[in-house]
């Protein structure tokens, strides 16, 4: 049985801690609307960010940093998990993100995790993130 959430309006660091407690936990979850997760701060500070984070290493070695927003996701929930263990890359395994809803899921139970009570102030949508790094959504 597959978990399905969906990240419109959720904070990203908010979501992946939980979704990386639950896949350790073993459950199966596939994210879905993974471009419409917002990042909370400052538009050009976070941007900033993660164009530094694409521009480190080397494009033989890495590290490889994605552009497209449903891997911004997935890099981020594995960035939570002890992925240099066994245990780390079987949770990894057991997650899916998808850019908009897949058929498969159109007509599943969604669940929301990581929703903000109020409206932030400052925040940028994963899409905006993903163009600005170039990715073509």
């Amino acid at each position: 049985m597959v978990t399905v959430i969906d990240a419109s309006g959720a904070v990203l660091g908010r979501m992946a801690s939980i979704v990386a407690k639950r896949l350790l936990k073993g459950e199966e979850i596939a994210i879905v609307n993974a471009e419409k997760a917002i990042i909370l701060g400052d538009e050009q500070m976070v941007k900033q960010e993660y164009r530094e984070k694409r521009e480190i290493g080397t494009q033989r070695k890495g590290p490889f940093f994605p552009r497209m927003p449903h891997m911004i996701v997935k890099r981020t929930i594995r960035g939570m998990l002890p992925y240099q263990q066994p245990k780390g890359r079987e949770a990894l395994k057991r997650l899916k993100c998808y850019i908009g809803v897949p058929d498969e899921y159109k007509d599943a139970n969604m669940e929301r995790v990581g929703i903000p009570e109020k409206k932030p102030y400052k925040y940028i949508t994963i899409e905006e993130l993903s163009r600005y790094l170039g990715a073509k959504i």
